[in-house]
């Protein structure tokens, strides 16, 4: 029977017995020449190519137009918040991958969408630099799809739960600011990245100044 996720308990976890991530203390010399100190958390997955993980653009078009042009979003539980989180399809990179690998993999994993062109990829990138080692790059991906909007089957991995919705671009940040009275929060990159979107549209239409 479906339930509802919830947190059962919290402790301290000693880095020695932690499997995903590391603390690390950094001593460091600031550009007056001081002696510091910072804290930060390093992923212990990071491969070859010295990059941790894709985030997902995805475009969805349909030959025949039957709808706007579009993007897919995830949402999922996070036990690190206790919040489900709306957030763009993401994965880490296999050993041996390339970041675009990676994205056209977990897209497909995620979501069942399957892309047939890559349109872009990012410089490197980094997640939440005052705490993290963590990077990334964000690729962009197009899915053509033939006529009207169908949800192909998803490829989860066992325990994994992640609901998919496809969202026109032109309506993705109001869609969003819907979901804080859900309960759910947004992921920031998705958050900027749907304001970057709609700032450029109202520019472009002339309802601000430019």
């Amino acid at each position: 029977m479906s339930q509802e996720p919830k947190i059962l308990s919290l402790e301290d976890l000693d880095t020695a017995d932690a499997k995903w991530v590391s603390l690390k203390k950094i001593h460091w010399q600031d550009q007056e020449g001081k002696k510091r100190v910072w804290e930060a958390a390093q992923r212990r997955t990071r491969g070859a190519s010295g990059i941790d993980a894709v985030a997902i653009l995805a475009l969805i078009h349909s030959k025949t137009k039957a709808f706007p042009v579009s993007t897919i979003i995830v949402e999922q539980f996070r036990p690190p918040v206790d919040k489900f989180v709306v957030e763009l399809p993401a994965g880490l990179i296999d050993a041996n991958e390339t970041p675009e690998q990676a994205a056209i993999r977990e897209l497909e994993e995620e979501t069942g969408f399957v892309s047939d062109t890559v349109l872009d990829s990012t410089p490197l990138l980094v997640s939440d630099p005052g705490m993290s080692t963590a990077n990334m790059k964000m690729v962009t991906l197009n899915v053509t799809l033939a006529d009207a909007l169908e949800y192909p089957e998803q490829k989860l991995d066992a325990g994994e739960s992640i609901v998919r919705r496809v969202v026109a671009l032109k309506d993705l940040y109001e869609d969003l600011k819907g979901y804080e009275r859900k309960g759910y929060v947004v992921d920031a990159r998705l958050s900027h990245l749907a304001a970057g979107f709609d700032l450029s549209e109202r520019l472009r239409a002339g309802t601000i100044p430019s």
